[in-house]
């Protein structure tokens, strides 16, 4: 096989970009991984990563971070030789030859002949009139990025997964003031985790409710909020919203890949897409869980089936 730059090119350094870079880098594959921000991706922004397996207090030591675990799965990643180029991806096209060739926003090429898309996915928004106009002035999508900045104050969060529980009980450490609000009648974050905000004196858990509008001038002061056809405006100084996310796809969409209905790249087991020498892992993947144990999980199984698929291509399948 021809040097194109890379074997593998990795898009994206969330867990399962990490994972992937590890587990390519150790099977001796020339890796790159692209990212437009910090290695880390969301899980950067988890408070205590408290359900992955074996991450746990011990000896007065607490658990690792968000940031502390993607820090080591980094230098784990570059110490088996994993390289990292911090640009934007612009466009991925794949040669008739079956190499990709990406595009970077500084006008650099990279040529490989598998790509892991690991881009993760981006906050969904609400779309209510007041979010976008007052976005960075009170309404927020990271609780421990802005959190600090309202303590003691009025916090509306808004959704019913783990993301939404997950922030609200680390607001309710900076704030005995915090109001959940979720669109249906139930939580649908995991038991244990949703039981503690049930049972969470500082927060206040509102079912059947949407918010309609946020409102202030200069920064946010009150929402309106809808309750089963009741309307009422409450104060707030903060609404952090976790209402789901969008897969971020659009760098394989022109490639024809087979996407889902909402918008997730469709894989077999290993982790490969309907485009040959394509893999994806991690919450750009269609899954019916996504945590970080999972993204993890699903680099290394998409690093060790392209380089099975690299090996096909060399005439060099293990039998």
């Amino acid at each position: 096989m021809e040097p194109y730059g890379a074997d593998l090119l990795i898009l994206g350094a969330g867990p399962a970009g990490l994972c992937a870079a590890q587990y390519g880098s150790r099977a001796n594959l020339r890796t790159t991984v692209v990212e437009r921000m910090a290695p880390g991706g969301q899980a950067l922004n988890i408070d205590v990563l408290e359900n992955y397996p074996g991450n746990v207090e011990r000896n007065g030591v607490p658990a690792r971070t968000g940031f502390e675990f993607c820090e080591d799965l980094y230098r784990q990643a570059e110490d088996f030789g994993a390289k990292f180029v911090m640009a934007d991806a612009v466009q991925l096209e794949r040669e008739p030859d079956g190499i990709f060739v990406l595009t970077l926003s500084d006008g650099g090429l990279l040529r490989a002949p598998a790509v892991i898309l690991a881009s993760g996915a981006e906050r969904r928004k609400l779309g209510v009139p007041g979010e976008r106009e007052l976005a960075g002035r009170g309404v927020s999508y990271c609780a421990t990025c802005d959190g600090p900045f309202f303590k003691g104050g009025r916090i509306l969060v808004v959704g019913g997964g783990d993301s939404a529980c997950d922030e609200a009980q680390y607001l309710s450490r900076l704030s005995t003031r915090i109001t959940l609000i979720h669109r249906r009648g139930k939580l649908r974050a995991q038991k244990a985790l949703a039981q503690r905000v049930l049972s969470n004196p500082n927060i206040k858990v509102l079912f059947n409710t949407t918010l309609v509008e946020i409102r202030g001038e200069e920064r946010v002061s009150a929402v309106l909020l809808d309750n089963g056809g009741t309307k009422v405006e409450e104060a707030a100084e903060a609404v952090f919203v976790f209402a789901g996310s969008v897969p971020r796809t659009e760098l394989v969409r022109n490639l024809g890949v087979e996407l889902d209905k909402a918008g997730c790249v469709v894989t077999d087991q290993k982790m490969a897409a309907s485009v040959p020498g394509l893999f994806a892992a991690g919450d750009v993947r269609s899954s019916p869980f996504r945590q970080v144990v999972v993204a993890a999980a699903e680099g290394a199984v998409a690093a060790h089936c392209a380089a099975a698929y690299l090996d096909a291509l060399r005439g060099e399948t293990y039998r």
